[in-house]
């Protein structure tokens, strides 16, 4: 008999909460449409941002 493995897709909601979170910190720090679609752009990609960052920081210690 198969049993059935059920998983916990709790990083998918830290992901969901850090793009609402940055979506918002984005636009309303935007002047322009220009800006606020950046910022769209930019809060969909934090992640790839951040660990960017990160490594740059790791490098320069």
């Amino acid at each position: 008999m198969k049993e059935k493995v059920k998983k916990k897709a709790s990083s998918n909601t830290v992901y969901g909460l850090g793009i609402i979170g940055a979506l918002i910190y984005y636009i309303s720090h935007a002047t322009s449409l220009w800006m606020g679609l950046l910022g769209i752009v930019k809060a969909i990609f934090w992640p790839a941002f951040l660990v960017y960052e990160l490594l740059k920081f790791l490098e320069a210690s």
